[in-house]
């Protein structure tokens, strides 16, 4: 078994077009998808993340406001998961409620620092 990153992009337009009700119900979908997820041992962590930050670059020297990328690129929050290669990861992925919304999913293998 091997670790997978779930990075959710996109879909904050669509999210924000819903009303609370719908909101709450949405956010059921995320709770049962993801324990799911979890009753089988498939789901190690995860949280959204904030819409505002920082980027940092050279060094530090140059620190900004941000991320600000086009919708669809902005980084919502993020799983981790265990499967057995990247395709039973991407195969997990495609319940992922994100869909509903116009976003996506890029999943990426967690490598070890030994691999390198």
């Amino acid at each position: 078994m091997s670790n997978f990153l779930y990075l959710f992009r996109g879909g904050h337009e669509g999210w924000t077009e819903l009303s609370q009700e719908e909101k709450q119900a949405s956010m059921q979908i995320w709770g049962k998808w993801m324990g799911e997820l979890k009753e089988n041992g498939q789901l190690l962590d995860g949280l959204p993340l904030a819409e505002d930050g920082k980027v940092v670059e050279k060094k530090g020297e140059v620190i900004t406001n941000g991320p600000f990328a086009e919708g669809a690129e902005v980084v919502g929050g993020y799983l981790i998961v265990s499967a057995k290669d990247i395709n039973e990861a991407v195969e997990l992925s495609k319940g992922c409620p994100i869909f509903d919304h116009g976003g996506n999913v890029e999943v990426r293998e967690i490598l070890s620092m030994d691999a390198h």
